[in-house]
C-alpha cells in the first residue's frame, strides 16, 4: 500500500501448492467432470488451485495421484507460458500482473497506446478460446481452459462461453475460477461442478507465509489483517503493509490522521477504512474485532454508535464503487480520513436538534 518499494517481494503464485491446496485438488482430480468452477472469498488460492489442477490434467507423466510431475515438457510449457493446450482467459490488466502473454492483436493495440488494457474479459478473447476449444490437442493430452476471475465475464462473453460448457468438445476441460460467484450467470454455474474452497487452520496458514519468507510475528498480524486469507496475506506484506503500521490504523482512523495512510492508493485506503468500520461495529457491541485485536481501538465507549457507524459503512461501500476514477489522490484521501473522523468519534446532540448526517459524502477530486 505504500508508495516505497515493498522490503517483501511475494514468491510467484505458481509454485507448490500449499498442504490444505494440494488436498483439494488432489480430491478434484479423482472425480470426472469437463467443467470446475472453484469459489470463495478472496485469498483463499483459487488461482494458484486452478493452474495446478491443468498442470495435472496436461501432464505426460502424472503421479499416481494424478498430480503433475512437474519436470515433463507439458509442465515446463505451463510454466513457462507457452503450452499449445492451454488457453488462460483473463482481463488483460491480470494477463499482466501474472505474467501470462496476451493475443498478438491485443499487445499491438496496447503498445500502439490504442487503448488501456482491459479490466473485464473481452469478448474477442473469449471466441478465441472457444476457437481454441475446437482444435486438435497438440500433445494428445487434451485441452485446459483457464478462465479466472470468472466474475469479470459480463454478460455478453458469458454468452459466448454457454454453448460450449453445454456441448464441449470431447478433449477439453474448463476450470473457472472465482471470488464473487453471485456475479457468475446463473447459466454459467448450472453448467460446472462447483467447488467451494476450503479455508486453512490458522496455524497451518501462518506456517505457510513464514515458508514463504515473512517472520513469524508479521505472518500472525498480516493473516488477521487480511481475516484469515493467506493469500490476501501474501499480496498486504508484497504492498509494503507492515504488521505494526497496520495495527496504528484505527486509532489514526479515529483521529483522521492522513499520515498514517500515505501512499495508500484510493482502493486500499478504502479496504482499510472497510475493515476499520467492520471491527468498529463488532467493539461497539462487545465482540471481537477480527482483523485488528481490541487493543488497536479506543475503548468502546469512545466510538460513535451502531447508526453512525453502519451510515460510514455505507458510506465506503459507495466510495469503494469509484475509487478507480482519476481522482487527486491527496486530496481524497483527507476527505476519507475526515469522514474517518467524523464516524468514529460519538457526537452529542443539543435537545430538540435533528441530529446531522454521520458523513458527508466524497468529494469528487480530478
Amino acid at each position: 500500500m505504500s508508495t516505497r518499494k515493498p522490503a517483501f517481494v511475494a514468491p510467484p503464485q505458481d509454485g507448490p501448492l500449499p498442504p490444505w491446496l494440494q488436498q483439494q485438488m488432489l480430491d478434484l482430480l479423482q472425480q470426472r467432470g469437463h467443467a470446475w468452477l472453484l469459489q470463495g472469498p478472496s485469498g483463499l488460492g483459487q488461482y494458484a488451485m486452478a493452474l495446478g489442477l491443468v498442470r495435472s490434467w496436461l501432464c505426460e507423466q502424472p503421479q499416481p495421484d494424478g498430480s503433475a510431475c512437474g519436470h515433463c515438457e507439458s509442465c515446463h510449457g505451463v510454466e513457462v507460458r507457452t503450452h499449445p493446450d492451454l488457453f488462460v482467459l483473463m482481463p488483460e490488466t491480470q494477463l499482466q500482473e501474472l505474467n501470462w502473454p496476451l493475443g498478438e492483436k491485443a499487445q499491438k493495440d496496447l503498445d500502439d497506446k490504442k487503448r488501456k488494457p482491459s479490466k473485464e474479459i473481452r469478448i474477442e478473447s473469449m471466441r478465441d478460446a472457444v476457437e481454441f476449444s475446437q482444435r486438435t490437442s497438440s500433445r494428445n493430452r487434451g485441452k485446459a481452459v483457464l478462465i479466472y476471475p470468472a466474475e469479470r465475464m459480463n454478460h455478453v462473453t458469458a454468452n459466448a462461453l454457454l454453448k460450449t460448457l453445454e456441448e464441449p468438445p470431447g478433449d477439453v476441460r474448463f476450470v473457472l475460477a472465482t471470488e464473487a460467484v453471485h456475479q457468475l450467470l446463473p447459466t454459467i454455474r448450472s453448467r460446472c461442478m462447483s467447488h467451494t474452497m476450503a479455508w486453512p487452520q490458522q496455524d497451518q496458514a501462518a506456517a505457510w507465509l513464514v515458508q514463504q519468507g515473512l517472520p513469524a510475528h508479521d505472518a500472525a498480524m498480516l493473516l488477521q489483517a487480511a481475516g484469515g486469507r493467506p493469500h490476501d496475506a501474501l499480496a498486504l506484506a508484497s504492498q509494503g503493509v507492515l504488521a505494526v503500521n497496520w495495527k496504528q490504523l484505527p486509532q489514526a482512523a479515529w483521529n483522521g490522521q492522513v499520515t498514517a495512510f500515505a501512499g495508500f492508493t484510493p482502493l486500499q485506503a478504502i479496504d482499510a477504512l472497510q475493515k476499520i468500520c467492520h471491527d468498529a461495529l463488532l467493539v461497539r457491541s462487545g465482540s471481537t474485532p477480527r482483523f485488528f485485536v481490541p487493543e488497536d481501538f479506543p475503548a468502546a465507549e469512545r466510538l460513535a454508535g451502531w447508526n453512525q457507524l453502519t451510515r460510514w459503512s455505507r458510506q465506503l461501500a459507495r466510495d469503494r464503487r469509484s475509487a478507480e476514477h482519476p481522482y487527486k489522490a491527496d486530496l481524497f484521501l483527507e476527505d476519507l480520513l475526515s469522514q474517518a473522523r467524523l464516524a468514529l468519534q460519538p457526537r452529542s446532540q443539543p435537545a430538540g436538534r435533528a441530529a446531522a448526517p454521520a458523513v458527508r459524502p466524497a468529494a469528487t477530486y480530478r
